[in-house]
Order: structure tokens, then C-alpha cells, then sequence
């Protein structure tokens, strides 16, 4: 190619980026980011729907280059704080290993835009929430043929996940949690007690008197009120105990805006939907306590953030020592505080694929 052939195609290549400049609205910004994580392969599935689970139709999106992989159900956190929204930065490597299925809970999400608030608010329970989470994995099994399934809760949704671990690990290759609930009360302690140290340390009063204002902080015995609770969360998640050395959760929420299965009008009520699972459960998931909780007849893999505070990963780690599985595995994110999958998604994608994957491969439940 001469020099003037060259400079031809570099000009035709720099008009060809300049037409395709934008996005310029959220319709655009999304229809890039749909278009970019398109599954293409003909053994594929991309679906996004609604389940009757519970009396109420639940929304759910199933994505995988091959239907021939195992399921990874993701039980996502809060109580309300879904995944699906921002599943689109961190799940693509996962579904190519995967039919990874989000599930936006009853009163979060999708969920909650497309049910009457004031007919399911009575129904906002954890044991009804448990149940929901049986139904959905009974669907799963059934809808793909799957004798069992992966199924990873994150939080709040680590509650349930343990307890479906619990009570049927026929059910499952393996559970995996993640910011995983052991044991709340001692967990709100160290997360105040690391919020107000970092407070002293930074000279910022205002923080250490609110901070302050709240001891005896989840003393044995006490009920923590959620308004002690969002001041407690507030100087963690500036502290980088949330996001680790980030304050707060600013770019996940931006990030939500890109969300191709969400329509203007979900968006709009995301956060509402938030606030309402948030009220029912929020108080109840900071009593739990599965200190007692040790004996598990499925593998149990732990993800646990080195800086997480939200929910303590030393409390974390202190039970799952004292569990008995027929295999378990922990694994430290050293980078990373309570939004693993978000914060180090390279070693999330890693750790799903060499730890999680090889019980499907050994009960012939993966593509060839």
C-alpha cells in the first residue's frame, strides 16, 4: 500500500468513527451497550420476562452463549439494592461459562413497577421472601432441565441463599455468597466502630458526633432502628466501607441509567422501590444471626471483600471457619469492599470459572 492509499484509509476509518460520535440521550447510550453484549451464538439464550412466583409476577433476564452451561442465579442484595441494572458492566465474561439469571426480588426493581405497592406491602416478609426464592429456583430446574443450579446471593440476598444451602443442597452444585450475612449484630459493630475510627482519624466532628450519638450501637439484646442504622451506613459508605476508596455507591446508581432492560418509567421508580423493601425487611436483616448455622451437605464458596464493612468480612470469615461442608473455599478480593462483583470483576469472572464451574463439569452439566 503506497502512502496515499494509507492516508485514504486512515481518512475513511476517521470519518467512519466521527459518524458513529454520540450517544446523544439514554435511548442511544443503551442501544450501544444492548448491541455491544448481544448474545449471537445460535445455542444462546437472551430473554428478559416476567415469572409468577408467589402470587405476583417477578421479573427475570437469563443471558448465556450456551444453553448446555449450568445456571447461576444471582440473589441480589439491599433488602431492594438490585442487580440486574448494572449487570451489564459486570456479568458478560460470566455468561460465556453460564446461563446467568438476574431476578429483580418482590418489591425491588422491575419487580415492584409491575405490582400494586399497597397490595404486596402486606406480603414484604422474609419468610415469604424465602419462599420466592424456592419457587424461582424450582422454575429454574424445571424450566432448563437442571437437576441443580448455582445459585449466589449477595447480601441480603445471602440470607436467603444460606438457608436454601441449609435446608436443599440437592438443589444446588454449590452455593456462593458474597458480603455474606453471618452474623448482623456483631457485623453493625464493627462496621460504627470502623466508621467512627476513620471519623477521629480524619478530624471530621460532625461524623464523630453522630457517630457517637448512636452508642450503645447494636448492643446485644437491642433493636437497632433503621434511622441509627442509615446514619451508621452513611459515615461507613464516605469511609469506603461500601465501595472500597470510593464514597458511596454514586457510580453504580449512575451506571443504572444504562440498563437495557429498564424503561424510563422503572427507572423512575427504582430507588422508591429501594426505600420499600428497605422499610419492610431492613430492620429484621440486621438481627440475623447464623452463628449456629455450620452444617452444609453442599459446597459452600465464600467471595469476601478485604475492605468490607457493610457487612464485617471479618465476621465472615470467623464463621465460615467453624462450618462443615463437603468442600468449602474462601476467597479474600483484596481490592474490594462490598460490591465485589462491581469492584475486581476480572477475579470475580476467574473465581466463578476455576472454583464454581468444576462441580458442573464433574455432573456433566456443561457445554462441551
Amino acid at each position: 500500500m503506497g502512502m496515499r492509499d494509507w492516508l485514504a484509509a486512515v481518512l475513511v476509518g476517521v470519518c467512519s468513527l466521527a459518524q458513529a460520535a454520540g450517544p446523544n440521550n439514554r435511548a442511544e447510550a443503551v442501544q450501544i451497550v444492548a448491541e455491544m453484549r448481544r448474545v449471537v451464538t445460535p445455542g444462546g439464550v437472551e430473554r428478559s420476562q416476567m415469572v409468577r412466583i408467589g402470587g405476583i409476577d417477578q421479573a427475570v433476564t437469563i443471558r448465556g452463549t450456551d444453553l448446555r452451561n449450568p445456571i447461576l442465579l444471582m440473589v441480589h442484595g439491599g433488602p431492594g439494592y438490585v442487580a440486574m441494572p448494572t449487570s451489564w458492566y459486570f456479568q458478560r465474561g460470566w455468561e460465556d461459562y453460564f446461563t446467568v439469571v438476574q431476578w429483580d426480588q418482590r418489591g425491588a426493581g422491575k419487580t415492584y413497577a409491575a405490582n400494586d405497592p399497597a397490595t404486596v406491602a402486606p406480603t414484604m416478609t422474609r419468610a415469604r421472601m424465602l419462599a420466592d426464592a424456592e419457587e424461582m429456583v424450582t422454575w429454574l430446574r424445571k424450566e432448563f432441565g437442571k437437576d441443580r443450579i448455582f445459585l449466589m446471593g449477595h447480601s441480603w440476598g445471602s440470607s436467603l441463599g444460606v438457608d436454601i444451602a441449609s435446608r436443599h443442597p440437592e438443589w444446588l452444585h454449590a452455593y456462593i455468597g458474597m458480603g455474606q450475612i453471618a452474623n448482623s449484630p456483631e457485623s453493625e459493630r464493627r462496621g460504627w466502630r470502623f466508621a467512627l475510627d476513620a471519623a477521629r482519624r480524619d478530624g471530621n466532628q460532625p461524623a464523630v458526633r453522630e457517630l457517637e450519638a448512636l452508642a450503645p450501637y447494636a448492643a446485644p439484646g437491642q433493636t437497632v432502628r433503621l434511622k441509627d442504622l442509615y446514619a451508621q451506613r452513611k459515615w461507613l459508605g464516605y469511609y469506603g466501607g461500601a465501595v472500597h476508596a470510593r464514597r458511596g455507591f454514586e457510580a453504580e446508581s449512575a451506571a443504572v441509567k444504562l440498563a437495557p432492560e429498564y424503561s424510563d418509567a422503572e427507572l423512575k421508580t427504582i430507588w422508591e422501590a429501594g426505600d420499600f423493601s428497605a422499610s419492610h425487611l431492613l430492620a429484621d436483616v440486621v438481627a440475623i444471626d447464623f452463628s449456629k448455622l455450620t452444617q452444609f451437605r453442599c459446597p459452600i464458596i465464600i467471595f469476601n471483600g478485604r475492605h468490607d464493612y457493610n457487612v464485617s468480612s471479618s465476621v465472615t470469615a470467623e464463621w465460615f471457619e467453624t462450618i462443615q461442608a463437603p468442600s468449602k473455599k474462601l476467597v479474600w478480593f483484596e481490592h474490594s469492599a462490598h460490591e465485589m462483583f462491581n469492584e475486581e470483576p476480572g477475579k470475580m469472572l476467574v473465581s466463578l470459572v476455576n472454583l464454581a464451574r468444576p462441580f458442573a463439569e464433574k455432573a456433566g452439566d456443561v457445554a462441551p
